[in-house]
């Protein structure tokens, strides 16, 4: 885990794709960035991304109702773009519209909220295609790769949700397929949210352990207390290869990302493995 980290006091799970094999090459350290909500980062966080990391963009792939609750702070140097693939309120449509505005509300009651997600299915391990295969998202994903694309040479990108988990997640899987990495790495990338996140998922579980719920139930009070799953990237994955034949075909036909800019992307991040970065 610590190869990946990034210390950025105010803001978990953040790391970068830096060091992970892709194309018989590897990334270059320091330019790929994930993270949950930027909102709370300390004076310390920001101006390490400004200043050692060099931070050119800053991709906030929250809901308007997530972003307007706590915006990005301003990175001096930075654009800050925002590019979600959904918006809460369509996925929440099943819910009941007072818990809907509250979504945003620290003080809200998440059990209450946790109860009503549950029941209406919205945790399914099949949530991430709704975060790639709409024309919506299609539109979010094209605009994001174009970011990538215009970053200058010696500059740095950020992107994050709220928990940098799931459309982050995402994101991050994207990214690692257009630069050749194999699924290990994807899902190695992906996993690493639960060891980011494990003091917390623990006292989850502990909390869950005489309640008597089902394993599903269980799983997606993880879930939605920062808690990953193997299957629902695998499902999303699963889901570009039926739909397209593999993801790269999927980033070409539908995110405009073909043959040109993936060479691009690779000379942009991709630096020989016995080459210091």
């Amino acid at each position: 885990m610590t190869g990946q980290s990034i210390f950025l006091p105010g803001v978990s799970n953040a790391r970068e794709l830096g060091g992970y094999k892709a194309g018989g090459k590897r990334i270059k350290n320091g330019v790929l960035i994930r993270s949950s909500v930027l909102g709370k980062a300390s004076p310390e966080a920001l101006d390490t991304l400004q200043k050692q990391y060099r931070v050119q963009a800053v991709i906030d792939l929250r809901s308007g109702m997530e972003s307007s609750s706590l915006p990005d702070p301003a990175i001096e140097g930075a654009k800050n773009i925002h590019l979600p693939p959904f918006e809460m309120e369509d996925m929440l449509a099943g819910i009941d519209p007072a818990l809907v505005e509250q979504f945003s509300d620290p003080k809200m009651d998440r059990m209450a909220f946790f109860q009503a997600a549950y029941e209406g299915g919205i945790l399914s391990d099949r949530l991430y295609e709704q975060f790639l295969l709409t024309d919506y998202s299609k539109r979010a994903w094209k605009a994001f790769f174009q970011v990538l694309l215009m970053l200058e040479d010696d500059r740095a990108v950020l992107w994050h949700c709220t928990d940098g988990k799931d459309r982050t997640g995402c994101a991050a899987m994207l990214i690692l397929f257009a630069l050749g990495a194999d699924w290990d790495t994807v899902m190695q990338d992906y996993l690493l949210t639960n060891e980011y996140n494990a003091d917390k998922l623990y006292a989850v579980w502990k909390k869950t352990a005489a309640l008597n719920w089902p394993r599903d139930k269980v799983n997606g009070l993880l879930f939605m207390s920062g808690g990953v799953f193997a299957g629902y990237m695998a499902n999303a994955i699963g889901a570009l290869i039926e739909g397209y034949g593999s993801v790269e075909a999927y980033l070409g036909q539908e995110l405009g990302v073909g043959i040109t800019e993936i060479e691009e992307l690779r000379r942009k991040f991709l630096i020989s493995l016995d080459m210091d970065s």
